[in-house]
């Protein structure tokens, strides 16, 4: 039975994410976003920068999350389970990847540049001042396939091992790494363990983002992009989320971009094609139709648990 709780909030937290996305005034990330800044502010100084980042870490999302925990842990079962479906709605980002992605490719597809330019500059941090139509739906089809990840099936996943709190924790480690995670002179030691946790974090579930993309589109391609190319992305966790969904897409994408005025040239990634405004309508379903599967997977799992527990009793 325990499951098949799990399962019906988890439901409910993708359904409420579904019609009402991520809060549109006062969102909770932005307050976090303001405590994170005024913590690196106050210990990113340069003196033991790795271990006050360790410090600062611990103190922007370990505190919440333990008083997340305390919550659901005195609260009566109905309320807590409330509690578990609005912490895992804040996990979760699927409707707004979708809010991002579609306006992205509905500009390409209308030959509108500019426009296209400045909807995916909101979305990655590379230069997008100069991108064509190519790079541009290189840079979303690339930003679909890990934000599917990093907005819907890391959350998914600890919600299933941990509940409401653990939905937060990964969120909340996901967004000090894309704020503090970057090998800039400020923070290359500062940021050491907001890059660490957040790869710890995500290992399995980004293995089985991969294996999702991989079941939900070309099987084959997918597991071969992700066996051999894998490997040759600079973050562990990115590379084989993203090889295995190009390959399922049967699309290219990496190469070069610019980050912060470098030009970084990047490995190719995926097969087939030069990523076109198609391509990023298609990696938006593979993401949802792999949403899909984990729920299935999950009810199959909560009916098996309910099974053996009746039969047993």
């Amino acid at each position: 039975m325990l499951l098949l709780s799990v399962y019906a909030m988890a439901m409910l937290g993708v359904i409420v994410d579904r019609l009402f996305g991520e809060p549109r005034v006062r969102h909770p990330l932005v307050g976090f976003g303001k405590l994170a800044t005024r913590i690196e502010a106050r210990l990113n100084t340069g003196h033991r920068a790795r271990l006050a980042g360790i410090l600062a870490w611990f103190a922007a999302v370990a505190s919440p999350v333990v008083i997340a925990w305390l919550l659901v842990s005195v609260l009566p079962f109905s309320y807590a389970c409330l509690v578990h479906v609005l912490l895992l709605w804040f996990a979760l980002g699927a409707k707004s990847l979708r809010q991002h992605i579609v306006p992205i490719a509905r500009a390409l597809s209308l030959g509108d540049i500019d426009e296209a330019r400045a909807l995916t500059s909101r979305i990655v941090s590379r230069d997008t001042s100069r991108a064509d139509e190519n790079a541009l739906s290189r840079a979303a089809v690339e930003s679909a396939l890990e934000n599917g990840n990093d907005a819907i099936f890391g959350a998914l996943f600890w919600f299933a091992v941990a509940g409401g709190p653990g939905a937060l924790m990964f969120r909340l480690a996901n967004t000090l790494d894309a704020m503090w995670g970057y090998r800039t002179p400020r923070y290359l030691r500062f940021g050491w363990a907001a890059a660490r946790f957040d790869d710890v974090l995500n290992y399995v579930p980004a293995r089985l983002t991969a294996a999702s993309y991989a079941l939900t589109g070309d099987t084959r391609m997918a597991w071969h992009c992700w066996r051999t190319q894998a490997r040759a992305w600079d973050s562990p966790n990115a590379g084989p989320v993203m090889a295995s969904g190009a390959g399922s897409l049967n699309v290219l994408i990496g190469g070069a971009a610019v980050y912060h005025g470098v030009l970084e040239h990047r490995p190719t990634l995926g097969t087939g094609h030069d990523a076109t405004p198609r391509d990023v309508v298609s990696a938006l379903r593979l993401v949802e139709r792999s949403t899909l599967l984990w729920l299935a997977i999950l009810l199959v799992f909560a009916l098996s648990s309910a099974t053996v527990h009746g039969s047993v009793s």
